[in-house]
């Protein structure tokens, strides 16, 4: 396991879990990332073909973008990530399908998306029971839960 680094832009100790794909330096959060774009000068490392979507479109990312998910990922992240095939599972989910057709639910969901703490949003959501389900949903797609205890009929 690699030792934390420290942000590059504000200098928190131990703080820097992502790094730019431009010239590899260190930060820690969304605020420092804005902040260390503005000053990077450095030209990308390599040009990336653009990724495609389900169904074979282009990736909604900007055109160009020379980044992708493994470029701010450390090799401590790398265990929380879900891989691409698994995400897939979730847009060919029924039930999920159906629980997102609630407007309260895409309420809370766009709220979390555009909210500055994320973390502490998601803990006051996971005392509301859609919520809960929705998440439940989602985990029991990318991460069935093991079949332990049952014996063969």
């Amino acid at each position: 396991m690699r030792a934390p680094r420290p942000c590059g832009v504000c200098g928190a100790a131990g703080a820097a879990k992502y790094r730019c794909p431009r010239c590899a330096s260190a930060y820690c959060s969304v605020p420092c990332c804005r902040t260390h774009k503005e000053r990077c000068t450095a030209e990308p490392e390599r040009q990336r073909e653009p990724e495609r979507a389900a169904g074979g479109r282009p990736c909604p990312c900007p055109a160009g973008s020379p980044w992708s998910v493994e470029d701010i990922l450390t090799e401590d992240d790398e265990r929380d990530r879900v891989p691409l095939q698994k995400l897939k599972l979730l847009g060919e989910s029924e039930e999920l399908r159906g629980l997102l057709l609630n407007p309260h639910l895409r309420q809370l969901l766009l709220t979390v998306d555009q909210a500055e703490d994320k973390s502490s949003l998601l803990k006051k959501y996971m005392q509301e029971p859609l919520f809960v389900e929705f998440a439940d949903c989602c985990l029991k797609i990318v991460e069935p839960p093991e079949k332990e205890n049952i014996l063969p009929e």
